[in-house]
């Protein structure tokens, strides 16, 4: 089994920072894509950023610029910057990993964190 949890949501003032962080444990023998999904009220979980295990990186168009994301392979964490931050970065963030177990690690599990509120007041 793998737990994720995530820290640093919070409110903020539109134009502000914020720093998410996920750590990663439990039964992990290689965790490969990370990153963060964010959902907004009636709608799906889109993607926010996401880095692969030899550090490529993927932003979605809104925060692409804004944002940086990073991963310590060593400690199984996984950290997301996020400046200029506006009203439409509102919304649940979930920390979301691709982990290969220690007991399967011919497989590849869909991991979610719990998610964090994240709101920016303009």
């Amino acid at each position: 089994q793998v737990t994720l949890v995530e820290a640093g949501g919070g409110l903020v003032q539109a134009g502000g920072s914020l720093r998410l962080s996920c750590a990663a444990s439990g039964s992990i023998f290689r965790i490969n894509d990370i990153g963060w999904y964010r959902q907004t009220p009636g709608n799906q979980r889109d993607l926010v950023a996401i880095i692969s295990s030899s550090g490529s990186t993927n932003y979605a168009d809104s925060v692409k610029g804004r944002s940086t994301i990073s991963r310590d392979n060593a400690k199984n964490t996984m950290t997301l910057q996020m400046n200029s931050l506006k009203p439409e970065d509102t919304g649940i963030y979930y920390c979301y990993a691709q982990v290969q177990l220690l007991t399967q690690p011919q497989f590849t599990y869909q991991w979610w964190g719990q998610g964090t509120q994240v709101t920016v007041s303009s």
